[in-house]
């Protein structure tokens, strides 16, 4: 069965870094597509990055420029590297797979196994 682990996240200032990690099992990171999704108190759930078998990422306006997906085969981790923090970064993040090829859409519905979550809250 697919497990995604979340780790990575804590409180950071506005301005800082956080790295976050996703440890999948059951699941070969790399073979299609993986995205990070973040969720605050109130609000729908909404994608961050995506990336594909093929390298290929995706990423919300919001996080284009100072968030980076990436992913390691070998270790079968999924990476989330979030520079220049806002407080409109905090929520809850997930890590998410589906393995299906084509375009990684940044939409809840396109990813079948999700992680449990890790906070992150950026203060001003």
């Amino acid at each position: 069965q697919v497990q995604l682990v979340e780790s990575g996240g804590g409180s950071v200032q506005a301005g800082g870094s956080l790295r976050l990690s996703c440890r999948a099992s059951g699941y070969t990171v790399g073979s299609a597509c993986m995205g990070w999704f973040r969720q605050s108190p109130g609000a729908e759930r909404e994608g961050v990055a995506s990336v594909g078998s093929d390298g290929t990422t995706n990423y919300a306006d919001s996080v284009k420029g100072r968030f980076t997906i990436s992913q390691d085969s070998a270790k079968n981790m999924l990476y989330l590297q979030m520079n220049d923090l806002k407080p409109e970064d905090t929520g809850l993040y997930y890590c998410a797979a589906v393995p299906a090829s084509g375009t990684c859409h940044l939409t809840v519905d396109h990813y079948n196994y999700w992680g449990q979550g890790t906070q992150v809250t950026v203060s001003s």
